[in-house]
């Protein structure tokens, strides 16, 4: 496989390479690209020191299989018709062509058959609170139609990038010192703070990132599941949580429900530690893991159809780099262009 990777110089790119090597993903070729800024820089992968280009509209992706790209919407727009004219399939990290209808939005354990269907040689990767939940959404709906979802996400630093995550490293320090904290990555000093504010805000008093868990829960599952969101930036550096409400069409048991995520592709049930005490999963735990997890599972006191559980998952693993692999190793399996 020709491989390239656009925004390598970012934190997901940086995690590409990493999850491409610790998938052993087939790769004969890789190129990389990123911004005049850091073109020239150089990257480690597999023992080979690779040279970042600049991505500009002369850019030839002539013999490229797949393009994995997460240099910000603006870019993916620009540029997607420079990454695709030839042939190369593009695996986009970005918000850009999500809602495309054109363009196949795919979480491989919930819709990957929809990566076939791509007439732009564009396949949308979800934002992160989505893919986590749909995949612990997806064995529930196996069972019995998802009517609503509420959900209250925590969500950590690394959202919003590396310098992100160094901006509540750098304010706890400051704090402890009894220095007052720079705040420039978010709007509130985010270190001993939460604020329920994630991406801007749309007309109807939801933020964006609210948005996105409503319209790309209904399109990857093909479904008229309403989804009821409140985003929430928390002090965590990496990894999401989130609190999740269903309430489904015929009631169903926990020990059923537990039985499905236990069999679900990329799922974790943890409920239980070694000891057999009550155990569940934490960003402390989880961050740098490849599945999601799921715990606290439990009947809602106020609606006999209603369930109630909390999930966790790296976003910058499965919440980004890992899925957009994974979406490349179904259509390796699944994909006859691809197809060994």
């Amino acid at each position: 496989m020709n491989i390239a990777i656009v925004g390598a110089s970012g934190a997901v790119g940086q995690e590409f390479l990493r999850v491409l090597d610790e998938q052993n993903f087939p790769i004969d070729n890789l190129r990389l690209f990123g911004s005049k800024r850091s073109a020239g820089q150089t990257r480690a992968f597999r023992g080979k020191e690779y040279v970042i280009e600049e991505l500009t509209r002369d850019s030839d992706f002539t013999g490229t299989d797949i393009a994995f790209t997460s240099a910000g919407a603006g870019t993916s727009k620009e540029f997607a018709d420079v990454i695709t004219r030839h042939g190369t399939l593009m695996i986009d990290n970005s918000s850009a062509f999500r809602m495309d209808d054109d363009v196949p939005l795919v979480v491989p354990e919930v819709n990957g058959e929809d990566a076939l269907n791509r007439p732009r040689n564009i396949i949308g990767n979800p934002n992160c609170t989505t893919i986590q939940m749909v995949v612990a959404l997806k064995p529930i709906e196996n069972l019995s139609h998802i009517r609503r979802v509420r959900v209250a996400t925590y969500q950590a630093a690394s959202g919003a990038g590396a310098a992100a995550m160094d901006e509540l490293r750098h304010q706890t320090a400051q704090l402890s010192r009894g220095e007052e904290p720079t705040v420039e990555k978010f709007k509130y000093q985010l270190a001993y703070n939460v604020i329920p504010h994630v991406d801007v805000f749309t007309e109807n008093d939801y933020t964006k990132e609210e948005m996105k868990m409503f319209n790309e829960t209904r399109k990857i599952m093909h479904s008229d599941i309403r989804v009821s969101a409140t985003c929430v930036r928390v002090p965590v550096l990496r990894a999401h949580s989130e609190a999740i409400w269903v309430e489904t069409e015929t009631p169903l048991t926990t020990e059923k429900v537990r039985r499905a995520f236990g069999q679900a592709p990329g799922l974790v049930v943890m409920e239980e530690n070694a000891e057999g005490e009550k155990y569940y999963p934490m960003p402390l735990f989880i961050a740098d893991k490849d599945p999601v997890y799921v715990g606290r599972l439990r009947k809602d006191l106020c609606d006999d159809c209603g369930l109630s559980f909390w999930v966790v998952g790296d976003q910058i693993k499965k919440g980004a780099a890992l899925n957009a692999v994974q979406i490349a190793q179904w259509l390796l399996a699944n994909d006859p262009r691809f197809k060994n």
